[in-house]
């Protein structure tokens, strides 16, 4: 009995030290991105489009096969459909009749540098899906929305800080919220959690 204790004291040292380890290296990443940023002498208005929408997908990395088209109908409703070379097309769209998951004439397309291109410079608002194929996901996207949103978005920016986790923040569009956004330098796999206040 006391060497199963003993064993599972170490498991647990050991996956604190690898927690530890984690931290590490994502503020050494954080760091070393700066660093590089500074020998380069580059600000966000001196990089390429090219290098803009690259440095857009290594933080934002999901999938590549697909992504979403933010909708606004002229009933003031909006929302997120996904973009397909078929959509609204005469004779082989079938919406709002047929989902599109469901269509047959379905035709994806990839969220390649055009689309983040167009996403970047306004022609229209694309949307991630950044859980892969495996269940896996290179980010953390935490949502505040309710009335106290701009003390919970400080306090888990400063909780990051001081645990040295690289993050942003960005105001909602309503301007009513926020996202902060946590960036992994490898893929972690998902289960399924939800936090109610």
């Amino acid at each position: 009995m006391e060497a199963r204790i003993c064993i599972e004291d170490e498991l647990a040292a050991i996956a604190q030290k690898l927690s530890e380890l984690e931290r590490e290296k994502a503020a050494l990443l954080s760091r070393r991105n700066e660093l590089h940023a500074s020998a380069q002498g580059s600000s966000p208005t001196q990089l390429t489009p090219k290098q803009k929408a690259e440095l857009f997908r290594n933080l934002f990395r999901g999938r590549q096969d697909v992504y979403a088209v933010r909708w606004q109908g002229s009933g003031g409703r909006s929302g997120y459909a996904v973009a397909c070379e078929n959509e609204w097309v005469p004779g082989i769209c079938q919406k709002p009749r047929i989902k599109c998951g469901e269509c047959p004439h379905k035709k994806f397309k990839p969220l390649d540098f055009s689309a983040v291109y167009d996403h970047l410079s306004g022609k229209h608002v694309a949307g991630l899906y950044p859980l892969l194929w495996d269940s896996s996901c290179y980010l953390l996207a935490v949502d505040f929305d309710k009335e106290d949103w701009r003390a919970d978005v400080r306090a888990l920016a400063q909780a990051c800080r001081d645990e040295g986790i690289p993050y942003l923040v960005e105001i909602s569009r309503s301007g009513a919220g926020a996202h902060l956004w946590v960036f992994f330098s490898e893929s972690f796999m998902l289960r399924p959690l939800s936090v109610k206040p």
